[in-house]
């Protein structure tokens, strides 16, 4: 990336260099760290290891046919721990001469029973009429957070008959284990009053969508129990509150599709929530937002302060493409983290990294403290 270079002496040089690598910076009020971190690739994944450090997991990066993972004892630091899952491993399933390198995208690792797992999507080489996307979902596993990680079998978890990406998994205090993911917007055409209207303005002829899906996992991740559930869509009515801010690719005639991606569910309280991902990943308009309910396959009910984390350039701010997001929380566990994607008028099209703090409100409203790019007090207990 191209910057404009000052003559700067002392300690305003090394404040400098400090903030513009992300790395924390002894300030007048303490230790400060600042946005976007320097880690270069999408959908960021946070573990906490218990006793140990934070392994953060992406897409892209510096892996190539798999994924490469970053370690950090503070959340702001963090350390190349290179490539850790090959696709070429003796359980791989997937095709990496597919479209887009074989989509390895979305890596998620659970820590379970001594293990680690990793839930990804990627290109299934099963793919006898020749779709163009054809992803599904994989498990691998290994004895550490920096691998090397085996895929458990040598196809995915399940094959529901239409491309699927971004596993995320909860582990509810139930003793079950869910599995939401994403169907693709690939050959999947919907009625909308937003369709209508784009094909009436001569934009698009249709807009194909992408659905959250859940689904009970068996406890070996061997398969699903049960069938999926359809629990988020964009709006079919264009006055429905979240149509606006779900609907911008389309609005803005970027694209003829819709997204619901990215989901990310957790619990608090007797409240489950899933933070979602909404317009297309690779424009300015990637938003997130969240819905609530009382159970774990819904029904979902989308918030009143959605999205709760948009670009701000329109607020003089330089960060666009918001989205993806995971959540962790500080080394003292008493701060909640949003984990999540975006570019910057500096980083142009690459994804970097950023880490803001969140809060769930005593309403139970989620509020998403960003995107920031100011300095701000490192994650408490480091």
């Amino acid at each position: 990336m191209k910057r404009t270079v000052k003559i700067l002496t002392g300690a305003s040089l090394l404040l400098l260099c400090l903030h513009t690598t992300g790395l924390f910076a002894q300030s007048s009020t303490g230790r400060t760290y600042q946005n976007p971190l320097p880690v270069e690739f999408g959908d960021p994944y946070v573990l906490h290891v218990k006793g140990d450090k934070y392994y953060m997991y992406g897409t892209g990066g510096i892996a190539r046919n798999g994924f490469a993972a970053y370690s950090s004892s503070d959340l702001v630091n963090w350390k190349d721990e290179g490539q850790v899952y090959y696709a070429g491993n003796p359980n791989g399933w997937s095709d990496s001469t597919a479209a887009w390198h074989g989509a390895y995208w979305a890596p998620e690792v659970y820590a379970y029973k001594g293990k680690f797992y990793m839930f990804y999507s990627a290109q299934w080489k099963e793919n006898p009429t020749k779709e163009l996307e054809n992803f599904r979902i994989g498990v691998a596993v290994a004895d550490r957070p920096t691998g090397p990680f085996t895929d458990i079998s040598n196809k995915p978890v399940f094959d529901p008959g239409y491309p699927v990406i971004d596993a995320n998994v909860l582990f509810d205090k139930n003793g079950k284990v869910y599995l939401y993911y994403s169907r693709c917007c690939y050959k999947h055409p919907v009625e909308s009053e937003v369709a209508a209207w784009a094909k009436q303005k001569g934009w698009f002829d249709i807009i194909e969508e992408s659905w959250v899906y859940g689904v009970e996992l068996k406890p070996d991740f061997s398969g699903v129990a049960g069938e999926p559930v359809m629990l988020l869509r964009p709006p079919v009515k264009m006055d429905d509150k979240q149509a606006e801010w779900e609907s911008r690719s389309v609005t803005s005639k970027e694209v003829n599709r819709r997204w619901t991606e990215g989901s990310v569910a957790f619990k608090k309280g007797d409240t489950y929530y899933m933070m979602y991902s909404a317009n297309y990943f690779g424009g300015k308009n990637y938003a997130v937002g969240y819905a609530t309910s009382k159970n774990p396959l819904g029904p979902f009910t989308k918030a009143a302060n959605n999205p709760v984390l948009q670009k701000n350039v329109e607020k003089g701010g330089v960060v666009t493409g918001t989205g993806h997001n995971s959540i962790t929380y500080s080394p003292d566990g008493k701060q909640m983290f949003c984990v999540y994607h975006a570019r910057t008028s500096s980083t142009g099209e690459k994804r970097v990294v950023f880490i803001d703090r969140m809060k769930i409100l005593k309403d139970g409203m989620l509020v998403v403290e960003g995107p920031t790019t100011a300095p701000q007090a490192i994650p408490a207990g480091k």
